[in-house]
C-alpha cells in the first residue's frame, strides 16, 4: 500500500530545501534535525484514544484513532503519488493524519473520518498550508461528505449530502489556517502554530455534524505549558467553539488528550457540551504489512474494539 522505501532521492532534496526556510525576519526555524529518523521509517503511528462525544445534547462513550504517517504527495492532482521517484518534481513530502471516531447515539453507530495533508517543510513568516482536507461520516440515515483543495484564490469546498437542505455543492472560501491542520503542525513543529488573532477554518466534523456553513471564523490562538505537557488552546469569538489539544513538550510531540467544547443538540435541546478523549496506547508500526488473519492481536493491543 506504501512506498515509503522509494524515498532516498525525496529525502536528500527535502533535507537540501530544508536547509534555507527562512522566515520574514531572517530566522531560520528548522524541522527538527531527528525528524527523519522518527517519520521516514517506512511506518505509521497509530493511537487510540477514550473518547466522549457531544451529540444530539449528550456525550456518547466510543472511541478514536489518529493516524499519523509521512507521504510522497502530488502537488498539481493533490492526491498521494503512485510512483514518485518518476514524478519527483511534482512530489511534495506530506504529514498525513487520518482521524476516526465511532460512537453510538442510543441504537445507532456513528463512524466519522477526517484526513488532512500538510506539507512537512514549514517557516515561521510563510507556512505552507495544507493541500486537501476531507471529511466523511457514516450513520444509519445516511452518509455525508467534505473535501476542501487549497488552491491559488484560498481553498475551493464541495460537499455531498443526502439532506435535501444541504445535496450536492460547491463554493469558495478565503484563506485561512485549516483547524485541521493545527494538529499535523503539532507534530512538525509547535513552533509554526498561529497565536493571537487569526482566521480560521472550523474542524469539517464540527461543520457538518452541526450543519454550519463552512467559512473562515474569528479566533484567538494560545501555546501554554501545562505542567509536563504543552497545550494548545483555540478560542472562537465568531462561533461557540473551542478547541484544546495537550501534547508532549518533546519531539515527536505526540498527542496526550483533547477537547472539543460547542453547542450541541437542536431547538431547545441544544446545549454547550465538551467532547473529550483520552490516550489509551500508541504503537509504531508498518500496519499495512499486517494484514493476516493472526495480526487480530495488534489491533487488540491497542484497547479497540473488534466490531
Amino acid at each position: 500500500m506504501h512506498y515509503q522505501q522509494q524515498i532516498t532521492f525525496l529525502y536528500i532534496t527535502f533535507l537540501i530545501t530544508l536547509s534555507s526556510c527562512p522566515s520574514g525576519n531572517g530566522q531560520h526555524l528548522e524541522i527538527p534535525e531527528n525528524f527523519g529518523d522518527y517519520w521516514y521509517q517506512g511506518k505509521a503511528e497509530i493511537a487510540s484514544y477514550e473518547l466522549s462525544q457531544a451529540r444530539y445534547g449528550q456525550n456518547n462513550p466510543g472511541h478514536a484513532v489518529l493516524i499519523f504517517v509521512t507521504e510522497d504527495f502530488s502537488k498539481s492532482k493533490q492526491v498521494k503519488l503512485d510512483r514518485p521517484a518518476q514524478n519527483h518534481k511534482d512530489a511534495i513530502k506530506v504529514l498525513k493524519l487520518n482521524a476516526i471516531r465511532k460512537f453510538n447515539t442510543g441504537m445507532y453507530p456513528y463512524s466519522t473520518m477526517t484526513s488532512v495533508f500538510t506539507p512537512v517543510a514549514q517557516s515561521e513568516k510563510l507556512p505552507q498550508q495544507s493541500l486537501k482536507c476531507t471529511f466523511s461520516a457514516q450513520e444509519w440515515c445516511g452518509q455525508v461528505f467534505t473535501q476542501v483543495n487549497k488552491d491559488k484564490s484560498g481553498y475551493s469546498v464541495q460537499w455531498n449530502s443526502y439532506f435535501e437542505s444541504e445535496g450536492d455543492g460547491k463554493k469558495n472560501i478565503k484563506k485561512g489556517w485549516l483547524e485541521n491542520e493545527l494538529w499535523t503542525m503539532i507534530r512538525i513543529n509547535p513552533e509554526y502554530l498561529p497565536t493571537g488573532k487569526m482566521e480560521l477554518i472550523p474542524s469539517l466534523q464540527y461543520s457538518r455534524l452541526t450543519h454550519d456553513d463552512l467559512d473562515a471564523e474569528k479566533a484567538n490562538g494560545e501555546l501554554i505549558e501545562k505542567g509536563v505537557y504543552l497545550e494548545y488552546n483555540i478560542t472562537y469569538t465568531s462561533i461557540d467553539r473551542s478547541l484544546k489539544i495537550r501534547f508532549e513538550k518533546a519531539y515527536p510531540f505526540k498527542i496526550i488528550s483533547w477537547e472539543e467544547s460547542f453547542r450541541s443538540g437542536f431547538g431547545e435541546n441544544a446545549k454547550m457540551l465538551t467532547t473529550k478523549a483520552e490516550l489509551k496506547s500508541m504503537k509504531y508500526i508498518d500496519y499495512w504489512n499486517h494484514n493476516d488473519s493472526t495480526d487480530i492481536e495488534l489491533y487488540q493491543e491497542l484497547g479497540l474494539p473488534l466490531y
